[in-house]
Order: structure tokens, then C-alpha cells, then sequence
């Protein structure tokens, strides 16, 4: 994805030195970039000047971040706003989402992620507004304009999917001891999918509720979430409510609304054990089901701060024990008749494109995920070795 090399961005911080390093980073990258230390000095530019995009910090003295998107929205409402956060403002950095935001940006500064989400941000609000000057001529070009709000429908729908799986790897930072662990629940899940006939748009929610299944931890403090000890049983409770915070933020999309379902689902079992709602059975939608086996795979498949990583042959035992309990024994057959190469062969491919594509993860990151520990037998199984 790329940008025009002369678009105009905007940064906006009380810190001069941040300003200088973002300002020199963006020229760096072919971007015409100018800075100001304060809200109100930002606006004057605005009502002076066209930039395609703004990167303000959140707090600021006067004029905060989220006064000066609203500002920035009324003025400018063309031009591309993404919201610096500190990790602990990351909750508000959402908020600045639903206002309008294009994107938040965590601190300290990742230089090369922020031109990357940058120049995402810029084709967002590029081809939206293409699409509304092909809904002003609609009426006169009825045919030919069709075909292009088709496409550039589809290559908003893109973009939104790659900005998916940017978050995505962003919570498996924040949450998992893996990286692109949703990127391989996502293959496992098309692999047993197409054994059980989903249609392209099941696909695309059980895609969809992979990547994001768990978005509501974003809502679980990280004196929880990373806790190197044991939950208590009144935190293991808290950490289940992610199921429903996910739901609550996804089902406000509408893009998004039916895989949240996968989202608050991904934890029920098949014999009505699990949460939030004790479903069984059928109850339990099909992309919850195929989920429910991908995440235990890559789960036992992985390495855990409390144990090592599992061989194919013994995650595979696990989950066929645990057909009829806490698993659909359909899904669990489809994954049965699925060789031990083609995990194998996805685990590989993964972990390729991450090298090629995202560089490796930062040395010192290992934070805790505790999906096996508030889930149940299977995964509490998991965790020895």
C-alpha cells in the first residue's frame, strides 16, 4: 500500500523532540511534513493550509487530542487524524476511533509501524473520498459508476480486513507468548471450514471472529491480564468478561457484527460447560465450534511461560478425547482427516511471512495469556510438560 510521495502531514505534540523526530522521519519518507507544539497552534495551520493527515498526541495542556480531532473533523474533514496514545490510554485511543479518529498510534513511537499505518490511514480516507464523488455523479453514470462503488467498495472491504489483521497482531503482542497466533487460528480454521462446506461469507466471519476473538481484553487491566501468579477465582471471572466486551465493541460495526458472534461464543463448550451463556450443541455457532479446536491447537502447539510447546501427536490425542465434550465431534472429525503436513506446513508459512513482512518481535516482550487457565479441563491438561 502507498501514499502520494507529496502528501502534507501535520504533527502535533507539547514535546518539541517528538515533533522533531516524527517531522524528520515523515521527510525521510516522502511526506511534506510540518509540526506545532499545542492544539491551538494547530488549528490556525488547519484554517490555513490543507494537510491530508494529522498525528496529534492525546494529552496536551488547552486543546486535548480529542478536542482537536473534533475541531479537526469540522474543519477538515478530508484529512486523515490518528491519535498518539500512552499504552495505559489505549481504551481511550478506541474512544478516539469511534469519534472519528482514523487510527491510534501507541508511545513510545514504532517509527517505521507509524508510516505504515500512516499511509493506511491516507488510502482510507482516500478512497472514501473517491467514493463520494461517485455518489454524486451516480445518477448520470448510473452503469459505469456502479462498477466502480463495486470496487472501490471491495477495496475499502480489503483495507478494513489488512487493518484487522494489524490489530490483530497488536493483541497478540499486548496478550499472547506467541506471535501471529490469530494469524494461525485464522489458516487452521479455513482448513476445517472447507471440509465442512462454509460458504464464502461464513468464511469470511469465521476469518473475521479469528482475528479479533479476543478484542475485549482491551477492557481487561493488565495488572490482570499479565499477572505472573495465579487468578484468584474473583479475576478469572473478571478475565471471562472479555467474551462480552468483544461482542459489545464489535457488534456496533456493522462489517463486524456477525463474526461477534464468534467473538462472544469462542469459549462455550459442547456439552454446555463453558461462558458466557452454558450454550451446548448446536447452540453454539459453527465458527465457534471450528475456533474452539484451531485455538486449542496453536494453543498446546506453542510455547507458555508455564510449559513447553506440545507435539502435533499429543495436541491431536487432546482433542480427539475431548470430542462430544468440548468439542463439536463434526469439527473434531474434520480435523482428524486434515494430515499433520498441512499444520505444519501453515506454522512454516506463517512464521515466513512474519519474517518477510513484519520483522521479529521484540527480544524482551512475554507477556501471559490465561485462556488456558480460565477455560477448563482440556487446557489446564495443556499447560503440563
Amino acid at each position: 500500500m502507498s501514499s502520494a510521495p507529496q502528501s502534507r502531514i501535520l504533527v502535533v505534540d507539547d514535546d518539541p523532540k517528538i515533533c522533531e523526530l516524527l517531522t524528520a522521519k515523515l521527510k525521510r519518507s516522502g511526506f511534506i511534513s510540518h509540526s506545532c507544539t499545542s492544539g491551538e497552534e494547530a488549528l490556525k495551520l488547519l484554517s490555513n493550509k490543507a494537510y491530508d493527515a494529522v498525528i496529534s498526541d492525546l494529552k496536551m495542556p488547552g486543546i486535548s487530542g480529542l478536542d482537536l480531532l473534533e475541531a479537526t473533523r469540522r474543519l477538515a474533514p478530508h484529512t486523515a487524524f490518528l491519535m498518539a496514545t500512552a499504552e495505559d490510554d489505549v481504551e481511550v485511543g478506541v474512544t478516539a476511533m469511534k469519534q472519528g479518529a482514523a487510527d491510534y498510534l501507541l508511545k513510545p513511537f514504532q517509527l517505521e509501524a507509524v508510516i505504515v499505518r500512516l499511509r493506511q490511514a491516507l488510502e482510507i480516507k482516500r478512497m472514501e473520498v473517491e467514493l463520494e464523488g461517485y455518489r454524486q455523479s451516480l445518477e448520470s453514470m448510473v452503469e459505469q459508476r456502479t462498477k466502480q462503488l463495486t470496487a472501490a467498495l471491495e477495496r475499502i472491504e480489503r483495507t478494513y480486513d489488512e487493518t484487522l489483521e494489524a490489530l490483530a497482531a497488536a493483541l497478540d503482542l499486548r496478550d499472547s507468548d506467541t506471535a501471529d497466533h490469530c494469524q494461525r487460528i485464522k489458516r487452521y480454521s479455513q482448513e476445517m471450514a472447507a471440509k465442512l462446506n462454509f460458504s464464502a461469507d461464513e468464511l469470511k466471519q469465521l476469518e473475521r471472529g479469528a482475528y479479533l476473538h479476543d478484542i475485549g481484553k482491551i477492557g481487561i487491566p493488565d495488572s490482570i491480564l499479565l499477572k505472573p501468579a495465579k487468578l484468584t477465582p474473583e479475576e478469572t471471572i473478571f478475565v471471562q468478561t472479555h467474551v462480552q466486551i468483544g461482542y459489545g465493541l464489535m457488534s456496533r460495526v456493522a462489517f463486524l457484527a456477525p463474526a461477534a458472534q464468534i467473538v462472544l461464543t469462542h469459549h462455550e463448550r459442547f456439552d454446555g460447560t463453558g461462558y458466557p451463556q452454558g450454550l451446548a450443541g448446536e447452540e453454539i455457532p459453527r465458527g465457534a465450534r471450528i475456533f474452539a479446536v484451531a485455538d486449542t491447537l496453536d494453543a498446546m502447539m506453542s510455547d507458555r511461560p508455564y510449559r513447553r510447546r506440545q507435539p502435533y501427536s499429543i495436541a491431536r490425542a487432546e482433542i480427539e478425547r475431548e470430542s462430544g465434550r468440548q468439542f463439536d465431534p463434526q469439527v473434531v472429525a474434520a480435523f482428524l482427516s486434515i494430515p499433520e503436513e498441512t499444520w505444519m506446513r501453515i506454522r512454516s508459512e506463517v512464521a515466513r511471512d512474519r519474517s518477510e513482512q513484519r520483522g521479529e518481535k521484540p527480544e524482551n516482550w512475554t507477556p501471559r495469556s490465561y485462556d488456558a487457565e480460565v477455560d477448563g479441563p482440556l487446557n489446564k491438561s495443556a499447560q503440563t510438560g
